[in-house]
């Protein structure tokens, strides 16, 4: 896949500026806000926003690639640009009512998120009155707006049975996020906060089913950016990260590599045949996980752009391939880091151990337990009933 765009040139050119301030951004447990500023003038979280508002709507590979080329420098930056940076597809499927609040007056507009159902929307005229509070916001602190998960309540604010899952955006007024709510050992420039909302009434148009985010592709009315499923982008987006965070640690353990001594005799690791036979085989993991993603996206596009149907056996296998990217990127970042010797424990001048910590920050994220993906992929292919929704 080679798709260039602007977005790239220009996160080509603040390669450099992300990775110094890489580490400022886990001390602050959040992303400087200078950073913020470079990745809006990137326009990597426009990619996938409608034109009107100042978006690419582009093909997902270029935005996927943009995450992967930032992640590469600075894993929290690469995870903020790829979670945030999927906000402005959903909004595009909100009508238009919403999406004229959100970017009328700002198309860098930044939406954060938290999907996971962790309040209940009680339904009253117009709307609904929304309580709860959530974990794991990433980008928040520079976010002006939020999509939140939620179950549908009943008139007694009771979850509705059986259980209806909306999205629901709210504008900063009507959600706190709770500072110094993040400190963790991996992806600490993410500043995931907790988000709390009390009694905020969300009008109709700015909640949605999330059956109708699951499966956007009937909606022939909408740019073919905003008809892949939601299974094609956002896990994707996390495991983009991942990726991008595991060859920026190749690129790291190469250029080391080239200088390292061994400690008995001086000789170079880089005349070490048994060192350089692991450097290859985790190089080809790490490539491998990119190739799956990118072929699995253009097969899916493909299909868009014919106004076909995506067939459930691409879906689940599609999400097989991006669970098992994670992992795969990962695990061959672990056999890079055993062999890259006690300099790699540094925090004071090798970025290696915070890129193998923000790769398995990533890899617990909830798009990425394999378990129940796998099974669901087992299933479908021995003709049984899945084993999970694919979301």
């Amino acid at each position: 896949m080679n798709q260039q765009h602007e977005v790239l040139d220009r996160i080509a050119a603040s390669k450099e500026m992300l990775t110094k301030q890489a580490d400022d951004a886990e001390r602050l447990c959040r992303l400087p806000d200078a950073t913020a500023k470079a990745l809006k003038d990137t326009g990597v979280i426009r990619l996938l926003q409608p034109k009107r508002y100042g978006g690419y709507e582009v093909d997902p590979q270029v935005f996927f690639r943009a995450v992967m080329e930032i992640a590469s420098c600075c894993g929290a930056s690469g995870w903020v640009s790829g979670i945030v940076g999927v906000h402005p597809w959903e909004l595009g499927l909100l009508p238009d009512k919403a999406q004229e609040e959100v970017w009328g007056d700002d198309p860098d507009t930044w939406i954060s998120s938290t999907y996971m159902p962790g309040g209940i929307a009680k339904p009253v005229d117009g709307g609904y009155i929304l309580n709860g509070r959530w974990q794991f916001s990433s980008g928040s602190d520079h976010c002006d707006w939020i999509f939140l998960g939620g179950f549908l309540g009943d008139a007694e604010g009771n979850r509705a049975d059986p259980p209806v899952i909306l999205h629901m955006l709210l504008p900063r007024k009507d959600y706190q996020v709770i500072e110094d709510s993040w400190h963790v050992v991996g992806l600490s420039g993410t500043g995931s906060n907790d988000i709390v909302v009390r009694d905020a009434f969300v009008p109709a148009y700015r909640a949605m089913d999330s059956a109708e985010v699951v499966d956007p592709s009937g909606r022939e009315h909408l740019p073919p950016t905003f008809r892949y499923p939601f299974s094609s982008v956002f896990p994707n987006a996390i495991t983009a990260s991942i990726i991008g965070i595991s060859e920026g640690a190749l690129g790291h353990v190469l250029d080391r590599q080239r200088e390292r001594a061994q400690p008995r005799g001086g000789k170079p690791y880089a005349d070490d045949p048994h060192s350089n036979a692991a450097i290859g085989n985790a190089a080809a993991d790490i490539a491998a996980s990119r190739a799956q993603l990118f072929s699995n996206l253009a097969e899916v596009g493909a299909l868009i752009e014919a106004g076909q149907p995506i067939p459930m056996e691409l879906r689940v296998r599609s999400r097989r391939d991006q669970v098992r990217g994670s992992w795969r990127a990962v695990q061959a970042l672990d056999e890079l880091f055993a062999r890259s010797g006690g300099g790699a424990l540094r925090t004071d001048n090798n970025p290696l151990q915070r890129l193998w910590r923000d790769a398995h920050a990533g890899l617990v994220h909830a798009i990425n337990v394999p378990g129940p993906t796998m099974a669901s992929f087992a299933n479908y292919a021995m003709n049984r009933p899945l084993a999970e929704a694919l979301i």
